[in-house]
């Protein structure tokens, strides 16, 4: 008898792991990424917060865009949408890739005076992307009211991920992660 009930519970087990795929059914993330595409935000103003610059760089797995800030940026909304518009006029801006991924930082391109603390030599080309394996263009669509607007051209729908880094110094930094694949 209790060979029988072993016999049925090892059939049942078997049928559980066939149709649940199994783990050798089921490919591992790509480089461990397990990020999404659906929009990311965190809706905490930051008033004294001004953009002092916007960078890239690229990694093994991933291509990376860096929003430097002076101050403490506390909010952002990252999303991909169907056109990063220009802040103001409305404008569509024009970005190199099929996905378009709208970066706002809560975090004003200029500081508490009024002075602009970020404005790139070419809007439409804010940070050299040429090369990268995921970003195919950056540029700046401008600052309103406590926000700045960034386009990222991407070449495909990909997984990303956002968060805040502290310093150096009293400032922060805002890091959009896009994944090369999925």
């Amino acid at each position: 008898m209790k060979r029988s009930g072993a016999l049925i519970l090892s059939a049942l087990m078997g049928a559980i792991f066939l149709t649940s795929g199994g783990t050798a059914a089921t490919a591992a993330p790509y480089c461990g990424i397990t990020w999404g595409s659906l929009p990311d935000s965190q809706s905490i103003l930051s008033p004294e917060a001004a953009v002092s610059n916007a960078r890239a760089g690229e990694h093994e797995c991933f291509d990376r865009f860096v929003v430097d800030v002076t101050g403490d940026i506390r909010g952002f909304d990252v999303r991909y949408v169907p056109a990063v518009v220009q802040v103001g006029s409305g404008q569509p801006v024009p970005l190199r890739g099929p996905a378009d991924l709208r970066v706002i930082t809560f975090a004003n391109p200029y500081d508490t005076h009024g002075t602009v603390t970020y404005d790139p030599a070419v809007d439409s080309e804010a940070v050299n992307v040429t090369g990268f394996d995921t970003f195919r263009q950056v540029a700046f669509a401008g600052g309103f009211e406590g926000q700045s607007t960034f386009g990222l051209g991407v070449r495909a729908r990909l997984p990303f991920r956002t968060f805040i880094l502290d310093g150096p110094g009293d400032g922060s930094r805002l890091v959009v992660d896009v994944a090369h694949k999925w």
